[in-house]
């Protein structure tokens, strides 16, 4: 038991001598702010008061400089500016959901107008019908000004 006691005592005293050792570092702040810790001195690129603690000094703090337009402070601030982000993420959502919806029409109406122009180019007879009811088949002029006007709109198409 006493060689117990001995290696527990010098265990001891050997971690009591080592926490000795962490004093004597080096503590800086880089250049994009992020604290450094070493046991060698910081490069002399680092100006003087960027080296936050150095062998035998205290370790100051960082300064920082607050931005001009601080957080807001109060619950109240904070809950309205949540609502207000919360307000322009549910419009930006809504926008998305517009344009997405309008473009699958545009898309649609593209594969319609496609298949129109298909259908022309065919040379195949095309039945209409005249607004009094009356059934009745393109003529070749009739065919040529659809199929112009079917090019003109499939050049807005992707």
């Amino acid at each position: 038991m006493p060689g117990n006691t001995l290696r527990h005592l010098s265990l001891a005293v050997l971690l009591c001598v080592s926490g000795g050792a962490a004093v004597a570092q080096y503590v800086w702040q880089d250049e994009k702010g992020v604290r450094q810790y070493s046991d060698v001195p910081p490069p002399a690129s680092v100006p003087q008061e960027r080296i936050l603690k150095s062998p035998g000094t205290m370790v100051r703090p960082v300064p920082t400089a607050a931005p001009p337009s601080a957080a807001p402070s109060s619950l109240a601030e904070r809950e309205a500016d949540f609502q207000k982000r919360r307000a322009e993420a549910a419009e930006k959502q809504q926008k998305d959901q517009e344009q997405a919806r309008q473009d699958a029409e545009r898309k649609r109406n593209c594969e319609r107008l496609a298949q129109y122009g298909r259908a022309l180019e065919s040379g195949e007879r095309i039945r209409g019908v005249t607004p009094s009811g009356e059934r009745n088949y393109l003529s070749d002029e009739e065919r040529e000004r659809e199929l112009r006007e079917n090019r003109r709109a499939r050049e807005h198409c992707i």
